[in-house]
């Protein structure tokens, strides 16, 4: 790990928008260190994804975003593909390679895999392949999977860069609920193995209390709240934010519990 990541990430005063309005207004995070997993929460047209883009450089913004102390914001997006790595929303059609191939064309791409032999390169695309759970799939054209199947894919081009910031922008929209929890625990666990920080925009609030060191609330581009799932997410946040009645607490194994009882 370079001294890039040495101070983790810091968000301040981030503003970025479309077409001459601004979604994401001012936006600071408290410093998210080193092997950390956040997931940012909110509703629709809250700024999540926009956020997400700005931190990734794909979109003009204004503000602050360091990492490891170097500033992100303004640089060539060549340079910062070295140390970021964006999975977006939407996955490309039309890729007639196979989805081991692609895995080892993003190792090939990155600082990780530069110096990789062709066995080396098979033999990490691989493990990062069964490490997900889709080694049975390596073969096949990526053209030739469901949204699901793609989705996997596509994250596993993600982790094999060995990214020191991973922006996954709603990884598990299309898969199942065996794979939603797969994915979610492995990135938390390959955070902490590796001192990535993996910030992931979720729908789920329950996936995102169960995956995140810290939960960021977003509405109408700003943040509500930020700090551990049970701080972040309570019924005054969520009648704020949501507009529900709901009921907080944590189960018999400690997790916590979200209940919706009604709208406001």
């Amino acid at each position: 790990m370079s001294e890039m990541a040495a101070e983790g990430l810091v968000v301040r005063d981030l503003s970025a928008g479309y077409r001459g309005q601004r979604v994401v207004d001012g936006v600071s995070l408290a410093p998210v260190a080193r092997g950390q997993t956040i997931s940012l929460v909110g509703p629709n047209a809250a700024g999540k994804s926009t956020l997400l883009r700005a931190m990734a450089g794909l979109l003009p913004a204004s503000g602050s975003v360091t990492l490891g102390g170097r500033e992100l914001i303004g640089r060539p997006l060549a340079e910062l593909a070295r140390h970021v790595t964006y999975m977006p929303q939407t996955l490309p059609q039309g890729v007639a390679l196979s989805v081991l191939e692609t895995v080892i064309g993003a190792l090939r791409a990155s600082p990780a895999g530069e110096s990789a032999s062709g066995r080396d390169a098979d033999q990490r695309a691989m493990a990062v392949l069964e490490r997900i759970g889709i080694g049975g799939l390596a073969l096949r054209g990526i053209d030739q999977l469901s949204g699901g199947q793609r989705q996997l894919a596509a994250l596993a081009q993600a982790l094999v860069r060995e990214p020191e910031l991973l922006l996954l922008d709603e990884p598990t929209s299309a898969l199942d609920l065996h794979y939603q929890l797969r994915v979610l625990d492995l990135v938390r666990t390959l955070a902490a193995e590796r001192g990535m920080i993996a910030v992931i925009v979720l729908h789920d609030l329950q996936a995102a209390a169960r995956c995140s060191d810290q939960v960021v609330v977003l509405s109408q581009g700003q943040v509500v709240a930020q700090g551990p799932a049970a701080e972040a997410i309570t019924p005054e946040i969520l009648a704020k934010v949501y507009r529900v009645k709901s009921r907080v607490d944590r189960c018999e194994r400690g997790t916590l519990r979200i209940m919706v009882d009604d709208v406001i």
